[in-house]
């Protein structure tokens, strides 16, 4: 028998608990895309975006990227209102290749008051967590 986890929140918003019978599908409202902070690039989703804008790893890193706060790797940087740089109107312009950290929101990841702006709408999981009920 599996132990259940007693803590659903995130690393930066520990006191948020998520209840584990459901997953919180995205609604792009974009919510995530406004909130300050840390975008986390991994060394393995650099090269994906870069292609993907249409531009070497070497420009890309230049233009959209910085140290992250902890010095710990890379982050995207942010527009002076503390949108992402990536956001566009209403839309990702890298979506089909955002970082996994985009991706996770808010189930992996989540910031105080998420769920007064955040419009991702709660789905009922699959008993074992093998997926949501459609």
């Amino acid at each position: 028998m599996s132990k259940i986890p007693t803590d659903y929140g995130s690393p930066g918003n520990a006191a948020t608990l998520l209840d584990p019978s459901v997953t919180y599908v995205c609604q792009r409202c974009t919510a995530c895309c406004k909130w300050p902070g840390d975008v986390r690039l991994e060394d393995s989703e650099i090269s994906p975006i870069a292609e993907y804008l249409g531009m070497s790893e070497a420009k890309f890193l230049g233009e959209f990227t910085r140290l992250r706060t902890n010095r710990q790797g890379l982050s995207l940087i942010e527009k002076p209102n503390h949108e992402c740089i990536m956001l566009v109107g209403n839309a990702c312009r890298i979506h089909a290749v955002k970082p996994a950290q985009c991706a996770g929101f808010p189930n992996t990841w989540n910031f105080p008051g998420w769920r007064e702006v955040c419009e991702a709408i709660p789905v009922p999981v699959l008993p074992g967590g093998s997926g949501v009920v459609e």
